[in-house]
């Protein structure tokens, strides 16, 4: 199982929100890119970022911050946030991204899924962000009336390898993953799922891989210190070993 280092970006800056609120916003590091280098030196195999300006506005908004990242370490991103042509898409790999991550677009445009998919194979990945087990859109401020496992079952038919599943309830809140949820997920589609949203401690991510989680992200816990990232991959790097 992997482990996803989480970067949020807002107006340049690694911030963490608490249920996707942008009210409830914590600065972790004024440069972003000095979060990279700390979880690329204690270890990390990926970073996964997102994007948040560029998730409401519906176009790429931090790339200067992205390319400050890119350039600071050389282990593979994956990146999300307003991600929603192919234009972007490849703009975004131009920039050095390993995998695009695709989420409003997902329920909105389908078609440019299979679109990306056919042309990116598995350098493409869907972000399923539910709350109350119906999906999320534009940075989490709309809502749809579409459950998550339904839309998944549908785009695994068109070849999407990757889905990251978020509980927005729980997301930033430190109050462990929806396993629940999880664990039906990993059940409906034969790709491989990743866990985001209340990741809070070692036990958490042992659970996540334990319901099937091919890998986890993990954010505030990281940024507040409560796991660091070295016992964190001994975690998931002990799982994956035991599967």
């Amino acid at each position: 199982m992997i482990l996803y280092p989480a970067i949020d970006l807002r107006g340049g800056r690694c911030v963490r929100l608490v249920e996707g609120d942008f009210d409830r916003e914590t600065l972790f590091d004024a440069d972003p890119a000095d979060a990279a280098r700390r979880w690329a030196e204690g270890g990390a195999e990926w970073l996964h970022m997102v994007d948040l300006d560029g998730a409401v506005a519906g176009a790429p908004v931090n790339e200067a911050a992205i390319a400050r990242i890119r350039d600071a370490v050389t282990l593979p991103i994956q990146l999300g946030g307003g991600l929603r042509s192919i234009e972007q898409l490849e703009r975004a790999f131009a920039a050095g991204i390993d995998r695009a991550i695709l989420g409003t677009s997902a329920l909105r445009d389908p078609e440019l899924i299979a679109s990306a998919v056919h042309r990116w194979g598995g350098a493409i990945a869907v972000a399923l962000d539910a709350r109350d087990s119906l999906l999320a859109t534009d940075g989490w401020l709309g809502q749809s009336d579409m459950l998550a496992g339904d839309v998944a079952q549908q785009l695994a038919k068109v070849g999407v390898q990757h889905f990251i599943l978020t509980d927005i309830r729980r997301d930033g809140t430190l109050t462990g993953p929806n396993l629940e949820s999880l664990r039906e997920l990993i059940a409906l589609v034969d790709a491989n799922v990743i866990a985001s949203g209340g990741i809070a401690s070692l036990e958490d991510i042992h659970a996540t891989a334990a319901v099937g989680a091919r890998g986890v992200i993990v954010g505030r816990a990281l940024y507040d210190g409560r796991i660091t990232i070295g016992d964190a991959l001994v975690a998931a790097q002990s799982m994956e070993a035991a599967r």
